[in-house]
């Protein structure tokens, strides 16, 4: 990776530092694939934006396997909990061979963290993402899950995971849970996994589809990512799945400060944004530039 000379105080009352930085290439120099038949990324680039033509709302209507969630440790929710959701939990061999396929493929050539790769071939991706995408569900580019959001490329997820380099037992914050897609991954690495997401629709499916695959430890709340979850805080990794117009100062401060690590896009909407891996020493943060990517929005509280 390319590591970008920049290395702030970290000042709490400010939004942090801007957006503006020149593309870096992949640590191996290899392109990032991006098939998305409805979505073109930035040449160079990986993407988890929504397709361009209409997004179909996420149902929640009964699916051949679903069910009511398992009992989650969790506090009491802040979102509604649905009875059964549009989600497939049957794990066959076709979907296993399909999954393998995709991290040899995909995966394996861009990431070296072996325990990476191995939860890479252990959750179904399947499962949280609608049953009409099933025949995409392993194939390495973002797909719809509603609400204007999507289930992330996993090729990147994967990368990104990678870059937080996480031991068993470190306490890990994703931002935006999404499909639960991410969480799952972090969950195979970590058992101290908390997620947030604002929309409550999202966060109420994704509580259903990990309880129902035995990712019931994560916890989730609905809330505005911006501000990250302090309750839990200090953090030794977070993980941003929606992309910001500046580096979040609250999400900074709530790293731990010896070696706190922050995976994030940061770019406007739109347009082509920049990954980048933030470490926190104390008072002092460097910003490593990772590679360009094209994220949804970060969606904020109106008002």
């Amino acid at each position: 990776m390319k590591l970008v000379a920049v290395v702030i105080a970290l000042v709490l009352a400010t939004a942090g530092c801007g957006a503006a930085a020149s593309p870096s290439p992949r640590p191996d120099g290899s392109p990032v694939p991006m098939t998305s038949p409805t979505a073109t990324a930035p040449s160079g680039g990986a993407t988890d934006a929504p397709p361009t033509d209409a997004m179909p709302a996420a149902s929640v209507t009964p699916a051949a396997t679903g069910s009511a969630p398992i009992a989650s440790p969790s506090e009491p929710p802040s979102f509604p909990i649905p009875a059964s959701v549009d989600r497939d939990f049957a794990d066959s061999d076709e979907m296993r061979r399909q999954r393998d396929q995709l991290v040899d493929s995909y995966v394996a050539s861009r990431v070296t963290d072996e325990r990476v790769i191995a939860a890479m071939r252990t959750v179904p991706r399947h499962s949280f993402m609608p049953t009409r995408w099933l025949g995409d569900a392993y194939a390495d580019h973002p797909l719809p899950i509603g609400y204007g959001q999507t289930i992330s490329q996993p090729s990147l997820v994967a990368m990104m995971t990678e870059l937080l380099q996480l031991d068993e037992g470190d306490r890990v914050l994703e931002i935006g849970t999404g499909s639960g897609y991410q969480a799952a991954i972090l969950a195979e690495l970590t058992s101290e996994v908390y997620s947030v997401e604002i929309i409550p629709e999202l966060a109420g499916i994704a509580r259903v589809v990990l309880d129902r695959l035995g990712y019931g430890d994560v916890r989730i709340d609905r809330r505005d990512g911006y501000f990250g979850w302090k309750e839990h805080a200090p953090y030794d990794a977070i993980i941003v799945t929606a992309a910001p117009d500046h580096l979040p100062p609250t999400l900074v401060a709530q790293l731990d400060p010896d070696g706190g690590r922050l995976v994030i896009p940061i770019g406007p909407v739109g347009d082509v944004q920049v990954l980048w891996l933030v470490t926190r020493d104390g008072n002092e943060v460097a910003m490593e530039q990772v590679l360009d990517v094209r994220f949804v929005p970060l969606t904020r509280e109106e008002g």
